[in-house]
């Protein structure tokens, strides 16, 4: 196979595999790009099997950026959230927005897989949406299968706890609602009907990094979420332009002023039962932003 047909029937599994890792798109877009650069001085018709081959390659790049990445994280100013991937707003229902939706990983998920350990994150990746057994895993990470079975159980149960055997990405008919529901409270600066769409123990999560205001730490609990919505509502935070868009596949907001991407906006973990959003995301930092068109 030619390495241009290579890149196109790989680069999509290649660049979701990274970006899964690594929470960022930038990242993950260069990553993929620096494989395909080595590739070209690798004789691919010695390669028994090109997509496990390239899969090493790219969750063993992903292990070693996290490594250096690791005292940048800590180091971080507030809360560490993932690049946000923004999609034209399709219609709810529509055969294109189930695509989107399916292959796409939903950015409460992507929030849970960073609480992961490098480690552990890559097997959970292999293993769940690669569906590789345990000898393919440990081939690739040079590692007994006992020892990936092992890493495996202890990632499991993390994300179970976090996310919780009810809960999934909000559907898009939730979502949507989060959405209506913030536009409207966001022009009246009444945010009690929307908070009432949060679970009671919701939590709110800007990230700024620094680079701008934002909440420094996490904001528990309905009443905490609705006084500090009402708080930078009447400093102006949602005097602009809400444009609704997919993001990572569930229904957001994009928060424009003056031509000015300044925040994007984004619901996580409904319940199967309830129908109510655990968190609410603010992604502020510009430079998680910059990528948005």
């Amino acid at each position: 196979m030619e390495l241009d047909d290579l890149y196109t029937s790989y680069k999509p599994l290649l660049q979701s595999i990274a970006y899964r890792m690594l929470g960022s798109i930038t990242d993950a877009e260069d990553m993929v790009q620096d494989i395909f650069v080595t590739m070209q001085h690798v004789p691919v018709e010695d390669v028994r099997h090109i997509k496990a081959y390239l899969v090493k390659m790219i969750t063993n790049r992903c292990l070693n950026t996290l490594k250096s990445a690791k005292r940048k994280r800590e180091v971080y100013v507030g809360p560490w959230l993932p690049e946000p991937v923004i999609q034209e707003l399709i219609p709810s229902g529509s055969p294109e927005e189930q695509v989107v939706r399916e292959e796409t990983v939903s950015f409460a998920m992507l929030v849970m897989l960073q609480q992961l350990s490098p480690m552990e994150r890559v097997v959970f990746l292999l293993r769940e949406v690669l569906a590789y057994d345990y000898g393919e895993i440990a081939e690739m990470l040079d590692k007994s299968e006992a020892n990936c079975r092992k890493i495996y159980s202890r990632a499991k149960p993390k994300i179970e706890r976090l996310h919780g055997e009810e809960h999934v990405s909000t559907e898009a008919s939730s979502s949507d609602r989060f959405v209506s529901a913030f536009v409207q409270a966001s022009r009246s600066g009444n945010f009690e009907p929307f908070v009432q769409l949060l679970v009671e123990h919701a939590t709110l999560v800007s990230d700024g990094g620094g680079k701008v205001r934002a909440a420094i730490y996490p904001i528990q609990g309905r009443l905490r979420i609705q006084a500090f919505l009402e708080g930078i509502y009447g400093k102006g935070t949602f005097a602009a332009e809400l444009r609704p868009v997919r993001i990572n596949g569930d229904a957001g907001l994009l928060v424009i002023r003056e031509g000015i991407l300044h925040m994007a906006i984004c619901f996580g973990g409904a319940s199967t039962s309830s129908g109510m959003a655990e968190q609410v995301y603010f992604i502020l930092n510009p430079d998680k932003l910059q990528h948005i068109r």
